[in-house]
């Protein structure tokens, strides 16, 4: 960015924190509203692994990384820059708020959105991390098509073990339940799992068997290997709130016990006055389309928001142009008339011009 872009962004109706999903379709909605909009990315994009994006009404299969192109491109379109930094604070400064990077630049706005995102917090087993995203999954509608009729496990690693593995019977008839380190399904459980044929395994899990840069198999403490050709976990989620907690946002647990999130009302807006969220920092479950469309919905309440107070501002100053010496007199009243009235306003002047053409 060069010196005059920084100078003209020094004043900002919205910084946007996170330049994923959510950020972009926020930027993007405020930039098509006139609004002055940044938006600081640390591009580290929470579904960089995957092959595509899955579930995005006409952009299905898409790479992540294309899509995320493209959404910059959308935002510059419209004047709304994005750029690489990381936010390292936020804090309010009289009506505004301050916003320091990590690079040392310093921008203010009136509004804060933090769409930042979360961490994916995986099961202590070894190669977890380095297939995740790939063939190491969690969610059925991001990759249960591409696991179809292939044999899945699921590794039991928190309270909605059993939910996953049924969930993944939708898609494939071949599903393994690996108890791992979990206690046992409960009755019922037992019987849901028995009545769809879910096969259910003992034993910690201690590793993953990979050949040829694919997942064959799990490997248990006892020696034993299953044959899997993906592995679907539970990850703990967790919001990158961190900044938030200078503002007076805390993230709370969820009430599934899946992780921790921000609180917000429907629209995005926090407990705190100006400060707003969106996407997975929010919604711990959010797929890319509902994080996107929650950038856009925040985005329209945030410009309502400024609508409402620079239209307060404007009549403020109009009252107070209209008690100062100078906006009385004959001069004053018919330049407002003009104004306001057009051809319905009163006085001499539309009085001789109704006369004339009545004459004529």
């Amino acid at each position: 960015m060069n010196e005059t872009n920084e100078r003209d962004l020094s004043e900002l109706d919205v910084v946007v924190v996170g330049g994923g999903a959510a950020g972009l379709s926020a930027a993007l909605t405020l930039a098509r509203a006139r609004r002055t909009v940044l938006v600081i990315d640390s591009g580290e994009p929470r579904n960089a692994p995957a092959a595509g994006v899955h579930g995005l009404l006409g952009r299905e299969g898409t790479p992540p990384g294309e899509l995320l192109r493209t959404g910059r491109e959308e935002v510059g379109r419209y004047g709304g820059p994005v750029v690489p930094d990381t936010v390292t604070r936020a804090r309010r400064e009289g009506g505004h708020f301050v916003v320091e990077t990590a690079s040392g630049r310093r921008h203010r706005a009136r509004h804060l959105l933090v769409a930042s995102g979360l961490v994916d917090e995986l099961p202590a087993v070894p190669g977890l991390r380095e297939r995740w995203g790939r063939d190491v999954l969690h969610c059925p509608y991001c990759h249960g098509w591409e696991v179809r009729d292939e044999p899945v496990g699921v590794l039991a690693s928190g309270p909605a073990a059993v939910h996953q593995a049924l969930l993944f019977r939708q898609w494939t008839p071949d599903v393994t339940l690996f108890l791992h380190t979990a206690d046992d399904p409960d009755e019922e459980q037992w019987e849901q799992l028995a009545a769809r044929g879910i096969a259910v395994v003992d034993g910690e899990v201690t590793g993953l068997a990979v050949e040829d840069d694919r997942l064959r198999g799990v490997r248990l403490a006892s020696g034993r290997r299953v044959p899997v050709a993906a592995l679907v976990v539970g990850p703990r989620f967790e919001a990158r709130g961190d900044l938030l907690s200078g503002l007076g946002v805390a993230t709370v647990e969820h009430p599934m016990g899946v992780g921790r999130y921000v609180e917000c009302d429907a629209r995005g807006a926090t407990g705190v006055e100006g400060v707003w969220v969106a996407g997975n920092v929010s919604d711990l479950m959010a797929s890319v389309a509902v994080a996107a469309a929650s950038g856009a919905q925040a985005a329209m309440a945030i410009n309502a928001e400024l609508v409402a107070a620079d239209t307060a501002a404007a009549v403020a100053t109009h009252r107070s142009a209209a008690r100062s010496p100078q906006a009385f007199g004959a001069a004053a009243e018919a330049a407002a008339c003009e104004r306001v009235l057009g051809e319905r306003r009163h006085g001499l002047e539309s009085v001789l011009g109704r006369d004339r053409r009545t004459a004529e």
